[in-house]
C-alpha cells in the first residue's frame, strides 16, 4: 500500500508547501492526521473509504512531505490552513475524519472559521484541557536541549515517543515510515518545536463551544490510549449533544495502527447512517438520543 501512497499535489500556504494527494470519486471526505505523525497513518484506510467518497489527505503545515517553519504549527496555523485547503479544492459540507490534533484543526475551522461539514468523526481527539505528558512538560521548558541531543538519543526518545502511542508493537519497516521526517538536522528541530508548542489555550478558546457544533459528530477512542486518556473522549461526548462515543479494545492512540478495520468499519457506518437517515427526510442525526457504544466482542475489558 506505501507504493501506491503518494502526496503529488503542492498547495502554497502563507508561503509554504503543503503536500497533499487525493483518491476515488464522489462526494469529498477529507482525513487530518494527528502529532507526530504524518497522512501515512490513512494507507490502510483511505483505499477502503475511497470507494465511497473522493478522499483528500494532507500533511499538516509542519509534518511529513509539507514544508517545517520555525513557526507555531500545532494549533495556531492549522485550522486557518484547512479552511484554505477546503477553499482551494472547491469542497462544500465534506465529511472530515481527524485524529489528534487533526481533530482540533477541524474543530476550530468549524466553530472559528465557519466552515461546515456534512459530518466529523473525530478519532482521539486533542479536545479537552489540561494536555501534555512529561515529555511534553520537560520539552516545552527545556526545548533548546532537547533539540540539542546527539542523533543517536534523539532517535531513541522518538522511538519510545512514537512506540508508546500504539497498543502492538510497530514492524521496523513502520517505525521508520514515522521516524524518517524527524530525522534530519531539519526534522529534529521541528519535532521538538512542535511538542513545545503544545499549549491548552487553544483548547479552552473553543471548549464552551462543543454544543454549538452544526453536523452529526461520532467519537472514536482507543480504550487503551494513555496520550489523551478515554476519560477525555467520555467528557468530549458530553460536550457534544447526541455524539455517540465508540471505543475500541485492544488499542491505544494510534488506532489507525491497532485496529484499521474498526476505524473504516465506524466511518462507513457512520456515512452510511447519515446517508440513510437523509434520504429518508427523518430527524437529523444529530439530534437523536446519545448514545456510547463499545466495538468489538471485548469492548468492557478496557482501561
Amino acid at each position: 500500500m506505501i507504493a501506491n501512497w503518494t502526496l503529488p499535489e503542492r498547495f502554497i500556504y502563507r508561503g509554504h508547501a503543503i503536500a497533499w494527494g487525493t483518491l476515488g470519486e464522489g462526494q469529498a471526505a477529507i482525513l487530518l492526521h494527528g502529532s507526530p505523525f504524518s497522512s501515512l497513518v490513512w494507507r490502510r484506510i483511505a483505499p477502503w473509504l475511497a470507494r465511497h467518497r473522493r478522499v483528500f489527505y494532507y500533511d499538516l503545515l509542519g509534518f511529513g512531505q509539507s514544508d517545517k517553519p520555525d513557526a507555531d504549527v500545532l494549533h495556531g496555523l492549522q485550522n486557518g490552513l484547512f479552511a484554505a485547503l477546503v477553499k482551494h479544492w472547491g469542497i462544500e459540507r465534506p465529511d472530515v475524519v481527524a485524529h489528534d490534533f487533526g481533530g482540533s484543526a477541524a474543530l476550530r475551522a468549524h466553530l472559528m472559521d465557519g466552515i461546515d461539514y456534512s459530518s466529523l468523526m473525530l478519532i482521539d481527539p486533542v479536545a479537552i484541557s489540561p494536555q501534555g505528558s512529561a515529555l511534553v512538560q520537560a520539552a516545552k521548558t527545556h526545548q533548546d536541549v532537547f533539540a540539542g541531543l546527539p542523533a543517536y538519543i534523539h532517535e531513541a526518545v522518538l522511538r519510545a515517543y512514537i512506540g508508546a502511542a500504539a497498543k502492538h508493537k510497530l514492524r521496523e519497516e513502520e517505525m521508520r515510515l514515522y521516524l524518517q521526517p524527524w530525522l534530519s538536522e531539519e526534522g529534529k528541530k521541528a519535532f521538538w518545536r512542535q511538542v513545545a508548542q503544545m499549549d491548552d489555550k487553544y483548547s479552552e478558546e473553543i471548549e464552551d463551544r462543543y454544543g454549538e457544533i452544526r453536523c452529526p459528530v461520532t467519537i472514536l477512542w482507543g480504550a487503551e490510549d494513555e496520550f489523551i486518556p478515554l476519560k477525555d473522549g467520555e467528557e468530549l461526548a458530553r460536550r457534544i449533544p447526541n455524539a455517540p462515543l465508540v471505543v475500541v479494545p485492544d488499542a491505544k492512540h494510534l488506532v489507525q495502527e491497532d485496529a484499521p478495520e474498526a476505524i473504516t468499519a465506524a466511518v462507513l457506518d457512520f456515512w452510511h447512517r447519515d446517508g440513510a437517515r437523509h434520504d429518508a427526510a427523518r430527524t437529523p442525526p444529530f439530534s437523536e438520543p446519545r448514545r456510547t457504544a463499545r466495538a468489538g466482542p471485548q469492548a468492557g475489558a478496557n482501561r
